[in-house]
């Protein structure tokens, strides 16, 4: 998990460097003039996403039959599935209005937006169907296995939450942005 998180740094870190060498060119400098122009220039980063989880997890989906008598007889058509997936989070900067930012000399103060799961998936090359049992005389569910991996993802994305990838993306965020607001002039940066 380090290595993806450092992988993930560096990435942004590359991004954010590109773009600051664009900005400080000379006659296309950061211009932060007022309020708005910090507003928009943040807004460009549109969406800043700052952690990635890599999980696995088995999740098991049984159909069983509508009849009564069909359960005795028939059985369960099952899937049995190895899922890893991604999960990813951070922060909007396109919800800032010019009420959230606050310069005064060279300080600045943000009100950030609250950080959010911006994508969940699943790897398909590591996913597997490690097991599939079709019930005696039973009709083959083609929709089971996409059941199966859509309850993967709600699951992935549910056990990031409580694994607390919101607060991650959200501190993560939070050194970022001190880091580009510092490499623009800002001292002391302050978010609220």
């Amino acid at each position: 998990m380090k290595k993806i998180f450092w992988t993930l740094m560096l990435a942004l870190a590359v991004f954010l460097g590109f773009a600051l060498s664009h900005w400080l060119k000379p006659g296309s400098g950061l211009r932060f003039g007022s309020t708005q122009s910090v507003v928009e220039q943040v807004q460009t980063l549109a969406q800043l996403v700052t952690v990635k989880y890599v999980m696995q997890k088995i999740e098991i989906v049984d159909s069983p039959p509508d009849s009564t008598l069909g359960k005795f007889v028939q059985g369960d058509n099952r899937v049995l599935l190895l899922a890893q997936g991604i999960v990813k989070a951070g922060i909007d900067l396109r919800q800032i209005q010019p009420g959230d930012v606050t310069v005064s000399g060279k300080k600045i103060s943000i009100k950030l937006p609250l950080p959010q799961i911006t994508d969940a998936y699943l790897d398909d090359a590591q996913t597997k169907v490690v097991d599939w049992q079709k019930g005696f005389l039973r009709d083959f569910d083609k929709d089971l296995e996409q059941t199966t991996r859509q309850n993967a993802v709600d699951d992935l994305r549910r056990a990031a939450r409580e694994n607390g990838i919101l607060n991650d993306a959200n501190e993560r965020a939070r050194l970022e942005l001190k880091s580009f607001f510092e490499q623009a002039g800002f001292d002391p940066v302050e978010f609220r």
